[in-house]
């Protein structure tokens, strides 16, 4: 039902998207009042074009400054107000990760939510971010639109204009309406401190609240993930009945999907983006259905201990929605870049374990809102310039010759990736057996040895190479090491891919315009879908196998 309404919607979605970035008329132009003031009083004129070299510069010095802006609130939030709770500062390391962390759309939480942050920080640091930092993106994204779009062009629109438009029209109506649905299943909104309930063991406890069902969307719409408590959404404050569940996870993949819509509406070209879809949605389904198995199944070790029920393991699942639940989700929050949990990765067996690390390690099925795409189109980029050696056809992509200049910088792209992954999980590797002493010094990192304690360390980089920030939970990550080498992960994972991938579009956009022919190499039809499926499939297989090899696959053997 949740993956039905997802398909469903994103159609029409991705019809609106198109026409806000086009700017075309919608329902929500009522929203004009409030962006000319925002303009007006930012000193943006929203009407000035913008090379891609200008576009870039806007969206990094957008983010320096919220970065800085970040950092000086969390390292003081102890004297700022709204803090009935008296939780202290972030040390300035943790603040330096948490404030990476959301500013790259990603929700690595080295802290906990009740006890880590205010509801000040809360509101002005992290939901400010979740609009901020998925605006971010998806401007980025109706700016290479607008550079396919035009046949040749020196111009890829403005980013200013992008970024509000994302806020004003996409995720501020689609919050609004998945926040009024959590009020009415119980998640709380208010401002007062911890209370005083008493359990169904008649001991009292202090529950924390705040103002939950404002964060909880756009922390799911915008793909920034993270949690307001500190268990996320397996909180039943956070996630209370199983409607709010389901709202919940269809949130997360509603605008990537979306977004792919919106690119064949915005070119044009509905053919190509039917053909992207058809092949995200198939790696997706087919990694639902992996989780879903393993976890239904559960753990043989139950067996042999002489157990004579159904052995599905519901260590670390939300009881109340069941383990088919926590594997949908598990999947879901890590095709895209939002992270958010209704049960804990680190107690999924091996190959679920394995799944949610290859979908990010992949990082290009629906990925995060706007950026996801990007990912494949590099890969797009990629597929062509070997297909068209391989038929020996001039390499083209929708009428732009593809050459050596785009193809540098593409695979750059693609190999970053998996470099930062596998070059930080060696690091903490040769830490751990060489300098135990200085790993003892910082807490100590691992509770699990031997093949599932490289599976925390691998999980940890990649959920931060792919700015998702999901993690095997039992990694102690709250030092100078993890601190500081996640949130360099995440600074590379994030920007020298959508910097990589602007300039990419904004080069061919300069390039003149080849009309299709009967030479032209199609890249809207079912073959060139699988082509580019393989070639990201090489490219994961080779870099992440020998990994996957000495932890989860070795694990999934060893039980």
């Amino acid at each position: 039902m949740q993956i039905l309404l997802m398909v469903v919607f994103s159609y029409p979605l991705g019809k609106y998207i198109a026409k806000v970035y086009r700017g075309e008329k919608t329902w929500s132009d009522f929203m004009k009042p409030i962006e000319r003031l925002i303009y007006k009083v930012c000193g943006i004129n929203p009407d000035e074009e913008m090379n891609w070299k200008q576009f870039l510069k806007a969206l990094l010095i957008l983010n320096a400054f919220w970065f800085v802006w970040g950092m000086i609130l969390l390292v003081s939030q102890h004297v700022l107000p709204l803090n009935p709770d008296g939780n202290g500062p972030q040390s300035p390391d943790q603040a330096f990760n948490t404030c990476i962390s959301f500013m790259v759309n990603c929700n690595l939480q080295h802290y906990s939510g009740e006890s880590g942050l205010t509801y000040f920080t809360q509101l002005f640091v992290i939901m400010l971010f979740h609009f901020i930092t998925a605006a971010t993106g998806m401007a980025a994204m109706a700016g290479i639109m607008k550079s396919i779009a035009s046949k040749t062009t020196k111009t890829i629109g403005n980013f200013w204009r992008f970024l509000v438009l994302s806020c004003t029209r996409i995720l501020l109506p689609l919050s609004l309406v998945v926040g009024f649905i959590l009020i009415t299943q119980g998640v709380p909104m208010g401002f007062d401190g911890k209370m005083k309930v008493t359990t169904m063991e008649g001991k009292e406890q202090m529950v924390s609240q705040g103002p939950a069902a404002a964060i909880v969307p756009i922390k799911q719409m915008g793909t920034n993930g993270g949690g307001y408590f500190g268990v996320n959404s397996a909180h039943p404050l956070e996630n209370p009945t199983y409607l709010s569940d389901i709202v919940e996870c269809a949130s997360i993949l509603l605008i990537p999907m979306a977004m792919v819509f919106a690119l064949g509406f915005y070119t044009k070209r509905k053919k190509l983006a039917f053909s992207i879809y058809g092949v995200m949605l198939f790696a997706y389904l087919v990694g639902v259905a992996i989780n879903v198995h393993q976890e239904m199944n559960g753990n043989p070790r139950i067996d042999h201990m002489g157990i004579a029920q159904n052995h599905v393991s519901m260590e670390g699942k939300e009881v109340r929605f069941g383990a088919g639940a926590t594997a949908l989700w598990s999947i879901t929050t890590t095709v895209t870049s939002n992270g958010s949990v209704n049960g804990m990765h680190d107690s999924t067996m091996p190959l679920s374990g394995m799944m949610e690390m290859l979908n990010m390690q992949i990082n290009t099925w629906f990925g995060g809102v706007g950026v996801g795409w990007m990912n494949y189109y590099t890969f797009i980029i990629i597929a062509v310039f070997i297909s068209g050696l391989m038929v020996g056809r001039t390499p083209e992509f929708l009428g732009k010759k593809v050459e050596a200049r785009e193809m540098k910088i593409a695979t750059v792209i693609a190999l970053l990736h998996p470099f930062i992954i596998l070059v930080g999980t060696a690091l903490s590797s040769y830490l751990l057996a060489h300098h135990p002493d200085f790993v003892a010094s910082e807490g100590g990192w691992l509770n699990n040895p031997g093949f599932h304690g490289l599976s925390e360390q691998l999980y940890e980089f990649t959920s931060s190479a792919a700015n998702n920030g999901s993690g095997f939970e039992c990694l102690g990550d709250n030092n100078y090491f993890w601190n500081y080498s996640c949130g360099w992960v995440l600074i590379l994972g994030r920007f020298l891919p959508i910097i990589g991938q602007v300039a990419i579009a904004g080069l061919l956009a300069e390039k003149k315009f080849i009309p299709e022919s009967a030479g032209t190499l199609k890249t809207d039809t079912l073959t060139f879908g699988i082509m580019t499926s393989v070639v990201i499939f090489i490219v994961a297989a080779l870099s992440f196998f020998p990994a996957h090899a000495l932890s989860t696959i070795a694990e999934h053997f060893s039980m």
